[in-house]
């Protein structure tokens, strides 16, 4: 009954924060593969983990402060009454409960900080709205360092959670790690695919927009090149969907320039041709070469889609990272449990339906244990309880009866 209140407890924390544990979870796997290689170069599991932290996760959380601030700078120069950027502030950092005037003060004190100090220098009168915007930055730059923190935790101690999970679901040779480590060989393959996958469409798409710049007549340009390709990287997640959420709109407002300039149908003609190209470049390129090779390569990403699609719908921004999950858990019982629990036969450490999709527990088992065969020695570090070495010869306490 303790132990049961206590997974209730931990169950409770863990449905509190799922939007920390899910964006940890897709940290670690998404970068896993990099620690591995890191390790085996610094013979070192915490200083791979710190390693890929630095050189992965940290630039990637810099890439979305920055791209964030640049689109806040552009919404707020096209807008420039201030209600419709307040409600998106609202939208994003979930203050709703503001006002059309409390969300025109917050916009101003974000632009002007020294606003807080009016005419009369009254500052307690608008520090309501300045703590109102400190929470929401402080909350969401919060909720990204526990999910890095958490991601460097498993890079660097996965052994040690590995080694428990095993013994407590009954050694190797059992139906439950047979599923832990499909599931587990699955979502490697999915996130860490899906991070390749964002990184060369986002440096494909920054590439074409740039290019599209060069070659523009006068008075036709993409808006925020970096901006806009990092954005249709993040797009790529989504299969089939890809990158057009980002080069349509850049297609309409090519359109629309090229309307408002007047400068004939010349500027039609170009926007046309670069409809053509973007469709081949960030649409058919990716989904027909990069992404078989490098996003979920072990699950179609048709199926995929749905979860994708549904998890923002059903529990909001952390549902993008969550739905994959569940979907995989899914997926695996169906292949490895459900069909034996159905027919009432002895559970096998085998996958007895779909075996072309997901993960073969055999072949994941195999690979682990040629992993751990090639791994090099932990760290020298000792921990509380650990065996010292040998002291050296020359330590030792001399014996009186030496000479």
């Amino acid at each position: 009954m303790f132990v049961l209140l206590l997974g209730a407890a931990v169950a409770y924390v863990v449905g509190s924060f799922v939007g920390i544990v899910v964006l940890g979870l897709f940290g670690y796997y998404a970068t896993r593969p990099i620690c591995v290689r890191l390790r085996s170069v610094t013979d070192s599991r915490r200083l791979a983990a710190t390693l890929t932290a630095l050189s992965v996760l940290v630039p990637i959380l810099l890439l979305f402060v920055a791209v964030g601030l640049r689109l806040f700078q552009a919404v707020q120069r096209q807008f420039e009454g201030g209600e419709y950027v307040g409600t998106l502030i609202a939208r994003i950092t979930g203050v709703d409960a503001l006002s059309a005037e409390q969300r025109e003060q917050l916009v101003s004190l974000l632009s002007n900080p020294s606003s807080i100090l009016d005419a009369g220098g009254s500052v307690w009168s608008n520090v309501g709205s300045a703590l109102t915007a400190l929470q929401g930055v402080v909350g969401g730059l919060f909720l990204l360092g526990l999910a890095t923190t958490l991601a460097y935790y498993l890079l660097a101690n996965d052994a040690d959670v590995s080694e428990t999970v095993t013994e407590l679901i009954g050694g190797r040779d059992s139906t439950a790690y047979a599923y832990a480590i499909a599931v587990d060989a699955d979502l490697e393959s999915v996130f860490f695919g899906n991070l390749l996958f964002v990184v060369a469409s986002a440096i494909l798409a920054t590439a074409t927009y740039a290019a599209t710049n060069l070659v523009a007549p006068p008075g036709l340009q993409v808006p925020m090149v970096l901006v806009a390709g990092f954005l249709t990287g993040l797009a790529s997640l989504i299969p089939v969907v890809v990158g057009k959420i980002v080069y349509i709109p850049i297609v309409a407002s090519l359109g629309f320039q090229a309307v408002s300039t007047d400068q004939g149908q010349g500027s039609l003609v170009f926007v046309g041709v670069v409809l053509v190209a973007y469709v081949l470049l960030l649409d058919v390129l990716p989904q027909s070469f990069l992404q078989p090779y490098l996003s979920g390569r072990r699950i179609d990403p048709i199926a995929l889609l749905f979860a994708y699609l549904l998890g923002p719908i059903l529990f909001g921004w952390y549902g993008f990272f969550l739905m994959p999950i569940l979907f995989v858990l899914v997926l695996e019982a169906v292949r490895i449990v459900l069909p034996e629990l159905l027919s009432g036969e002895p559970l096998r450490p085998e996958a007895t339906v779909a075996e072309h999709i997901g993960t073969d527990p055999e072949e994941a088992r195999a690979e682990r244990d040629e992993f751990q065969g090639d791994e090099s020695e932990p760290d020298s570090d000792l921990t509380p309880g650990s065996e010292s070495a040998p002291e050296p010869e020359s330590d030792r306490d001399p014996d009186p009866n030496e000479s």
